[in-house]
Parts: C-alpha cells; structure tokens; sequence
C-alpha cells in the first residue's frame, strides 16, 4: 500500500452516538453500580477518519449516514476534528447508539451494547462516483458488511474504486458481528481489498487459529496485507504468507480503550498516504492507539466534545 502524499482519503463507515459509562470492577446486577458517564461522538468509520487527520492526512472525506435526531451535532464535530462530512440524512431511523461500559480496572476492557441505527441503512443511493475524485485511498468500515444495505454498498465502492486504481483498506470491526456473518460469506465480500486491518480476535476468528502470527499468515494469502493490532502486544505485518514485521507496542496508561483500534486504523493510514512502509505506518498506529487509551473518548485530544442540540 504505498503512495504519494497528495491523494485524500475517503472512509465510508458508521457514524455512531456514543454513551460511555466507566465504572470500577462488576456491574451489580439488579442494583446500582456508580459509574462516570458521558455523551460523545464515534463510530467506527468516523472515528478512523478523524484519526487519519489528526495523523496529518490533509483530506480526508468521510461518507455516512445519520438520524435527524443528531445530524448537526455529527457534523460540527467531524469539521471540528479535520474531516470533510458527506452525511446522508435518515427521516426514518435515529443516529445509531453505542452503550460503551468501560471497566476502569488495568486494562480498561470495554464492552459494547449497539444499536446500529441509521449507519446500517446507508446503501448504494447514498454513492456517488464523484466522492473519488482526487482519492488515493478508500477505506471501508467493518461494520458495512453486517446489514444488506450496506453490503450492496461496499459492493459499488469497491468496483467504482477498482475502476479508477484506488487501492482500499477493510477493518472488520467486530469479532461478535463476524461470528454472525460467517468467516467465508466474509472473506467472499472483501475480494478485491488491498489491506485487511483486523484485531488479534478477528484475524484468529476468521482463520480458526488460535495464534495471531499463524493468522495473520493465512489471512496474508486472501489479502495482500494484513496487520494484526494486537493492543499491548503491539502489531504484526504479514504479506503473501509472511510475517514481515512485529512492531512493538507504545506505552500507555489505559483509561479507556474504546476506538484504540479505530486510532491505529486512522494512524496507519495517514501514515501510508506520506508514503511510509507499511512497519512504519504500524508504528504511527501503535503510538496513536497508546494516545486513544490514555483518554475517555474514541476520538482524538485537543477538540473536545461540545454538547448536542
């Protein structure tokens, strides 16, 4: 995945409400489990695209789709973090609702209630060829290939991006989704992908292999690049059936770790498009996914979330 630094990026993905509750060790069932809880934008997509900037990608354009209920507040803050929106507008269903509980013990393991909303019902009328124009990269959102609508839309993107030489990345976003999917009906959808981004759990997911290396081996046979986020093990770079790289992880003082793996999605990228090899672009997504867990929020530091109409 290599080029010059002047192409934009396009990620077309999910742009999601997210309600992050952090409390300290079990949730007390059936009673009250103090917890600090905010209101914040994210989405697997948006969160990625918003990484790609902070990174130093000087165009990046983000294509989703949104409820009426929180459209403007959606916009303002994609703007506000560097991106350029293209949001289809759903008069039908809410902006989808991400519960986020996030243990606040060493780990900061996160655990996700979804209501995808309108992001699922984005689909081929939302396209337009134009979005291409001046890309260098697309890159799609796992989270595309779990409704129809949206299926048919990576279906579209990925010919009109093959039609035009644009190389495209997938992250495939949730092992849960996945398990429901299945491994071939997904491995038949991303034909055609240059890049496959998954987390230690997806890549052994969708080989049946318990070791990450062996996984991303198998993976690198179906993609021609694969890099496997593996958290505080860091990431492995695996190509045509090798493992190239195994780049360490940056240190962190886990807070949260909602949208790491989106920040490293994001970092890679934008690192990809300066023309970086892909261990050093690993190790840009490596160091921004340290940043992402050392802070409450999926989206980077320095224009925080303003409330929503």
């Amino acid at each position: 995945m290599t080029a010059g630094p002047d192409g934009a990026l396009l990620v077309v993905g999910d742009v999601i409400t997210d309600v992050v509750a952090r409390h300290r060790g079990p949730l007390a069932v059936g009673t009250d489990t103090a917890a600090s809880i905010r209101r914040l934008p994210g989405g697997a997509g948006a969160n990625v695209a918003c990484w790609a900037a902070y990174g130093g990608c000087g165009d990046v354009r983000l294509l989703g789709r949104v409820g009426a209920d929180a459209a403007a507040w959606h916009e303002r803050e994609l703007v506000a973090h560097g991106v350029r929106p293209f949001l289809a507008v759903d008069a039908q269903a809410p902006t989808g609702t991400v519960i986020c509980l996030v243990d606040t013990g060493d780990s900061a393991e996160r655990t996700f209630l979804t209501d995808s909303g309108a992001s699922l019902r984005i689909g081929p009328a939302d396209w337009s060829d134009t979005l291409l124009d001046g890309v260098a990269r697309l890159h799609l959102s796992g989270y595309l290939l779990f409704s129809e609508p949206s299926r048919a839309l990576v279906r579209v993107a990925l010919a009109a991006a093959r039609a035009r030489g644009v190389p495209v990345s997938l992250d495939p976003a949730s092992a849960g989704f996945l398990a429901g999917l299945g491994v071939d009906r997904f491995l038949d959808l991303v034909e055609g992908v240059d890049v496959l981004l998954p987390s230690r759990d997806e890549a052994c997911l969708l080989t049946g292999l318990p070791d990450a290396a062996d996984a991303a081996v198998k993976l690198s046979r179906h993609v021609p690049l694969v890099i496997v986020k593996q958290g505080a093990s860091g990431a492995l770079v695996a190509r045509s059936g090798t493992v190239r790289a195994r780049v360490p992880a940056a240190s962190a003082s886990p807070r949260d770790s909602t949208g790491a793996g989106d920040a490293f999605t994001g970092a890679f990228l934008a690192a990809s498009l300066r023309g970086a090899r892909p261990e050093e672009a690993a190790a840009a997504g490596c160091r921004a996914g340290a940043t992402a867990v050392g802070q409450v929020g999926a989206r980077p530091p320095g224009s925080p979330a303003r409330p929503a109409d």
